[in-house]
């Protein structure tokens, strides 16, 4: 069914997507932490996330009746084990540093992304990019505080999320255009849920309610936020839709300010800006590469990831060799 576009509607739906997403960091922290009660091993509150997320998306499967083809399992397996990688280092990270600092550090997946399409996929890779990638990578500097005296260990934890969700980035590519939006979260959530609970099991404990509440609240707000920004970019383009995703940050200050009293201090704040700014960079300019019509696979790369920046993906399909007009400054 076609959709009429509609921006200002696009826009309100990809910030309540990032929101939601900030949403699922909170609760993350807040179940890594004696908030609930007992802290809860990451491992299991990835597996929550996938295991709620999948029941919500099969809810939905039975009212909503969608045609299925057949699944590139080894492509999904893949890409499933590098985003519950992503979440279970995302989710142990926020159990240990502010909000703020680990959704930051988080974003730097496009750059690990277009490191990899260099080297697997043959991605040409000029100028701009290589001074976006450049620019995020001091931002994640000064949010790590290289000194012996503010350095935080865990913060390491976020840039392994960053690596695995970079990595699924590449995956991403190999998939998209080959399934359905909602199949392909379907089969994630399937597959996650199963290697989730695998490794789940040697650290699983029984949850005190209000931990199952907040368990359940992380898998159906990923799949909010995943619904939310694939209705987003059915309203408008991708490149339009990308700057909005990062009041992710926002979100994730304010929540913690909220609830565990965390003020981001001025290192947070100048990293975080130096972040966006080189991935901001990376999305304007891949906006102006894709040629117009073009499709990215960004409708389905929230449905393994914490705070994936969808917009900023750097693997837009290449333009045919006819059309493609040399450009030193990529």
């Amino acid at each position: 069914m076609d959709v009429r576009p509609n921006p200002p509607l696009a826009a309100g739906l990809t910030i309540l997507a990032s929101g939601f997403v900030a949403g699922t960091t909170l609760l993350a922290k807040m179940l890594g932490t004696d908030t609930l009660g007992p802290p809860l091993h990451p491992l299991q509150v990835s597996q929550g996330r996938f295991v709620f997320a999948l029941l919500t998306f099969a809810t939905a499967a039975l009212i909503l009746r969608p045609q299925f083809t057949r699944p590139a399992w080894p492509v999904h397996g893949v890409r499933v084990l590098c985003g519950w990688g992503g979440v279970s280092f995302m989710f142990a990270a926020a159990a240990f540093i502010p909000l703020s600092d680990a959704t930051a550090i988080s974003f730097l997946n496009p750059v690990v992304g277009m490191a990899l399409a260099v080297l697997f996929l043959g991605e040409t890779v000029g100028r701009v990019r290589i001074s976006a990638a450049l620019i995020a990578l001091f931002g994640a500097m000064v949010l790590l505080r290289p000194t012996p005296e503010a350095f935080q260990p865990a913060a390491m934890l976020a840039v392994g999320a960053a690596i695995c969700l970079g990595t699924e980035l590449v995956v991403i590519k190999r998939l998209s255009g080959r399934e359905g939006a909602f199949q392909i979260l379907l089969v994630n959530n399937l597959i996650g849920a199963l290697i989730s609970t695998l490794a789940a099991l040697w650290f699983w404990k029984v949850p005190t309610p209000a931990q199952w509440a907040a368990l359940a609240g992380i898998g159906v707000l990923m799949a909010g936020a995943q619904s939310c920004f694939i209705q987003a970019i059915r309203r408008a383009d991708t490149s339009f839709v990308s700057p909005f995703w990062y009041a992710t940050l926002v979100f994730a200050a304010l929540y913690d300010m909220a609830i565990f009293g965390v003020v981001p201090d001025g290192i947070s704040v100048l990293g975080a800006a130096i972040i966006v700014a080189g991935a901001g960079l990376l999305a304007w300019r891949e906006a102006r590469l894709r040629p117009a019509g073009a499709v990215t696979p960004s409708a389905a790369s929230l449905s393994g990831t914490a705070t994936t920046p969808p917009a900023s993906l750097p693997l837009s399909p290449p333009l045919p060799p006819r059309s493609r007009a040399p450009d030193s400054r990529r």
